[in-house]
């Protein structure tokens, strides 16, 4: 077991490429806030050093796979506040603050997935073993005319339908 996942020890686990490529066709992302000079997806990024959370992110459409520790409520806040779309990856823990505060009443759709995502060391730069958590796929920002969030399950593995 991947105990790596579980604790902070490690904050730039990378998203898979093949699931960052099915999300990136849907939304064309100019922005990966949440990056190094490795792991980053696209061609603007922030890394740790240039902090995306006091970055401006306006104009952009943003792909969110933030640091999962102590941190991540607010990535999730600063998402909630943009005025861009904004899709993150992040643990489906329905029964934190931040998915009350943030997500459940102010995100245009919320996306569970099916399955554990392995995300790729940044040691190795392969897959590691499966996450302990279910992941969701988050998207604020949209223009749809929508009074709460839509919300439904995907299947994003390999080769998996969605």
């Amino acid at each position: 077991m991947n105990t790596n996942l579980v604790s902070s020890n490690k904050m730039n686990w990378e998203t898979p490429q093949w699931l960052y490529n099915k999300l990136d066709y849907e939304f064309g992302f100019t922005l990966d806030p949440c990056s190094d000079k490795n792991n980053h997806k696209c061609d603007k990024y922030f890394t740790e050093e240039d902090n995306g959370l006091n970055q401006d992110w306006n104009g952009d459409i943003v792909f969110v796979n933030p640091p999962y520790g102590r941190e991540l409520k607010k990535w999730v806040k600063k998402a909630s506040e943009t005025n861009s779309v904004v899709v993150m990856l992040i643990p489906a823990r329905t029964d934190t603050t931040y998915w009350h505060d943030y997500i459940f009443n102010k995100a245009t759709e919320i996306r569970f997935m099916r399955g554990r995502i392995k995300f790729i060391d940044p040691i190795t730069n392969k897959e590691g073993d499966s996450a302990l958590f279910p992941s969701a796929i988050i998207i604020f920002g949209c223009n749809w005319e929508i009074s709460e969030p839509y919300i439904c399950a995907v299947d994003y593995r390999k080769g998996g339908g969605e």
